[in-house]
């Protein structure tokens, strides 16, 4: 990969969050929204592998602005939302919108383009490739010029590299890996690895960004920090959607949370609320709802 043409920051302490540094979404002339508004609506999904009925007629929004929470007991459908969401699978009734427009059979990369990002429950980054590699690839994803551009080096497709270089040092600069830039991913520990992959997700200027549990094999004290990323990922400008198991984080972060058991919908509401609801207790205690009651 062509070095940079511009000047870059020196690095700073290492694994230190710069939340000072700006990388708000940037304006790509798409359809915009204000806070508070339907971002992704999920109308009734329901999705059938065989006999086995996955999701059964699951219906919530993501607004803008905020962190959701979307959790439930082992084999609830989370992950199978999240799917769906994303463009892994396609639905056998219902349907997923974003900013208004219908996913439908959507292939993965062209949800990408229009503004939803994810991570992974277990991390795919591309091992071989530096930390900074790795960040442009999601880079690229909005980038204009083709292949002719790139073997003539013409004038435009530099222009874009250069944003390119600039976005991802701002990027590993953010998540407190400006000094990790030139190292291959398979050798950073794995909390950078987790925070890499969210820095690759984000350099793909989402509107929305999908976190599939990103706490797994955390310590209580990089959970809280993790809890603060979150935050400052959002105060940034974008829209949170996450999955995860740990009660605390969720309840610690999110402004809203849906909870699924068994494919369905069980409740939705604020953090305090879903803590004292019998059908949640009940779930994950796997009780009644009147002894959770």
């Amino acid at each position: 990969m062509p070095e940079p043409t511009m000047n870059m920051p020196e690095p700073e302490a290492e694994g230190i969050i710069h939340t000072e540094v700006d990388i708000t979404p940037l304006d790509l002339g798409g359809p915009t929204i204000a806070d508070g508004e339907k971002l992704l609506e999920v109308d009734d999904v329901t999705l059938r592998f065989g006999g086995v009925v996955a999701l059964d007629g699951v219906s919530f929004d993501i607004r803008k602005g905020e962190i959701l929470g979307l959790i439930g007991p082992n084999g609830a459908g989370k992950t199978t939302c999240f799917n769906v969401m994303t463009g892994v699978y396609q639905p056998t009734s219902g349907g997923v919108r974003f900013l208004g427009t219908a996913l439908g059979r959507r292939k993965k990369f062209a949800i990408t383009k229009l503004g939803i990002a994810r991570t992974f429950q277990n991390i795919r980054l591309f091992a071989n490739m530096t930390a900074l590699e790795n960040v442009m690839v999601g880079v690229d994803a909005h980038h204009t010029t083709g292949v002719i551009s790139a073997m003539f080096r013409l004038p435009k497709h530099r222009s874009e590299e250069d944003t390119g270089y600039r976005r991802a040092h701002e990027l590993l600069r953010f998540m407190g890996l400006d000094r990790r830039a030139d190292e291959l991913a398979r050798n950073l520990p794995y909390g950078d690895q987790r925070r890499l992959e969210i820095a690759r997700a984000l350099a793909t200027n989402p509107s929305l960004l999908c976190l599939d549990e990103p706490a797994a094999g955390f310590n209580p004290a990089e959970k809280i920090r993790l809890m603060q990323l979150i935050r400052s990922i959002r105060d940034q400008g974008y829209t949170v959607l996450l999955i995860e198991h740990d009660m605390k984080l969720v309840m610690g972060v999110t402004d809203r949370i849906v909870v699924l058991e068994f494919g369905r919908k069980i409740a939705e509401g604020a953090p305090a609320e879903i803590r004292d609801n019998p059908a949640v207790i009940a779930a994950y205690l796997g009780v009644d709802e009147e002894d959770a009651s």
